[in-house]
């Protein structure tokens, strides 16, 4: 398949479904919409005294549900594929995710995909969600999913985390195929059951593009294995950049508070095999580790005190919107064909939150130029 970027639609407030017709034009390979609760900042420093961010909304977590946003978005479109990205298997039943998608399906008449991941726990822990043994209940939840999709009348099932007794789906695929699903997996247990499952994949993190082909090459290990197609499995990424139009405007972005909390969605060993020690601690697990309600001032002040910028740059992308089609262009001659470039620099305030969309759209353009013929 040819290299293809994505787009990424916000499902926050204030939601502006009129950006959707310009992303129906053929540009891009799929829409992406994300499912939270609550976003990844602490609540202590969304204020006017960290980020101008905080003078136009209240909170950075006004989050809608991404499957509803979903439905609206597959009226409203005509051409576009529509991908969660992604939703997880703790806080919605396997059943409830598995009619839904058919739904959806059926409203974008035949463009749905269904992203799924195993979750995060500051979508889950707050709200009373069972979070143990969460890739084992993925992947059962996978098995209740297609189990109701491909079955004719009521079905029974009894596993460790789901239990279906007379149980029916009989609302057909819209033209008599379901919706393809894609993973979102980064250890080697979720690897393997991507490759057994996946239609499509991207990892929650690939630092490098060396890494990057090395999961990818694992998932299409799992899915020879399983007698699948591995070029059946559409490899995807959410690259994570910082962009200016110079190293005055990166300087500048790197300084700016949202931008430094980033490094919280990294783990210490990630951080470690750069080099560095991570600033919350040798034991922090990046994304499983945080919890903007009781991330305190005075632990965010202390974390500032403790990124170095070039912690920041040594694990994503950054420069101009050129130099950063030319480090995503690495990730495509390792096996990506599906990426979305976003843009953290637009986190650095207003100013950069403006210029941010056509930093993004520069950098696709080059990047698909770079990536003319490549197959």
């Amino acid at each position: 398949m040819k290299v293809q970027p994505a787009a990424f639609f916000r499902t926050t407030l204030p939601l502006d479904l009129g950006q959707l017709a310009r992303l129906d034009d053929g540009r891009y390979h799929s829409i992406w919409l994300p499912d939270h609760m609550v976003s990844f900042w602490p609540d202590s420093i969304w204020t006017p005294e960290f980020t101008d961010l905080a003078t136009v909304s209240p909170s950075p977590h006004r989050h809608l549900d991404g499957m509803a946003v979903a439905a609206a978005a597959a009226v409203l479109t005509r051409n576009v594929p529509l991908a969660t990205s992604v939703v997880d298997t703790v806080r919605r039943h396997p059943a409830l995710l598995a009619q839904s998608a058919l739904t959806i399906d059926h409203l974008a008449e035949g463009r749905f995909i269904l992203g799924l991941g195993s979750g995060e726990s500051e979508n889950i822990v707050p709200y009373g969600f069972a979070f143990d043994r969460p890739v084992s209940r993925f992947e059962e939840a996978l098995q209740v999913i297609r189990l109701l999709w491909d079955s004719d009348g009521p079905v029974d099932f009894e596993g460790r985390f789901f239990r279906l007794h007379h149980a029916r789906l009989d609302t057909e695929p819209f033209g008599g195929k379901p919706p393809p699903i894609w993973i979102g997996a980064s250890g080697p247990r979720s690897l393997d059951i991507a490759g057994r499952h996946a239609d499509g994949w991207w990892p929650a993190g690939a630092w490098t593009p060396e890494e990057y082909a090395q999961k990818l090459s694992l998932v299409k290990a799992s899915a020879d294995r399983a007698g699948r197609d591995p070029e059946s499995i559409t490899p995807c990424f959410i690259q994570v950049c910082l962009m200016g139009r110079d190293d005055a405007a990166i300087a500048e972005i790197l300084e700016a508070p949202l931008v430094k909390t980033f490094l919280l969605q990294v783990s210490a060993e990630v951080l470690r095999s750069f080099g560095f020690e991570h600033p919350m601690g040798e034991h922090w697990q990046g994304f499983q580790d945080i919890d903007p309600a009781t991330l305190t001032r005075e632990r965010v002040l202390d974390f500032f005190d403790r990124v170095e910028p070039e912690m920041i740059l040594a694990v994503v992308p950054h420069g101009t919107p050129g130099q950063v089609a030319h480090t995503i262009k690495g990730f495509v001659d390792a096996g990506l064909r599906v990426p979305k470039i976003l843009d953290y620099g637009g986190m650095a305030g207003l100013d950069y939150a403006a210029a941010s969309a056509e930093n993004v759209r520069d950098a696709e353009d080059e990047l698909m130029r770079l990536c003319e013929g490549v197959r």
